[in-house]
């Protein structure tokens, strides 16, 4: 593959995460009923309404999660996938192509969920300013994930361990649900099934 290429791939890789991202984070911040006057949230809104807003009609809300957004955000990641496979030459099926994007979506969240984990674990140790409208958002995203295992862990000397295991957890849901599902995507392309 030549420098072109390369460069090709990252610009691709590039815009289409920050596009997935985005509807990822409408559907998680409307999962956890995140304050929608928040600065971020509007700003994520605004970005996204004018695609989202039509859709809404057409492929409406499930409870409080954004069927639309979701839709989008497996779109935009299967045109991904097909964008830089053809970049190598190679085609691949709709079956499999739909089953990658679902194996490449789950894998953003699990990777998004990890970093948040991480960064809310860092400001408990460095001083952080709790009126930056991104502080609750952080912490809104990430009490779901954590408040289980902080209920069932005994406390160590002050101590919460329930980041560490939750991010074992996530890494693990790598290995053993995205892993296979991205293993079965590509046999369905390539026709081995």
């Amino acid at each position: 593959m030549g420098y072109f290429a390369n460069a090709g791939q990252i610009i691709v890789n590039f815009v289409f995460v920050t596009l997935v991202a985005l509807a990822v984070f409408r559907v998680l911040l409307q999962l956890v009923r995140a304050n929608f006057y928040n600065p971020v949230c509007q700003a994520l809104y605004k970005l996204t309404n004018p695609l989202l807003m039509p859709l809404h009609r057409l492929v409406p809300n499930w409870r409080t999660f954004d069927v639309a957004a979701t839709l989008v955000a497996w779109l935009l990641t299967a045109i991904k996938l097909a964008l830089l496979y053809a970049m190598y030459g190679q085609s691949l099926g709709l079956a499999g192509l739909a089953v990658m994007a679902v194996a490449d979506l789950i894998e953003l969240v699990i990777v998004l969920c990890i970093g948040l984990i991480f960064v809310r674990a860092l400001m408990s140790f460095i001083s952080v300013e709790r009126t930056n409208p991104v502080v609750p958002l952080l912490f809104q995203l990430t009490e779901p994930l954590l408040r289980p295992v902080r209920k069932r862990l005994p406390t160590f000397g002050g101590f919460d361990f329930s980041p560490a295991l939750v991010i074992l957890a996530l890494m693990l849901a790598l290995a053993l649900l995205v892993a296979p599902l991205l293993d079965l995507g590509q046999r369905l392309a390539q026709g081995a099934l």
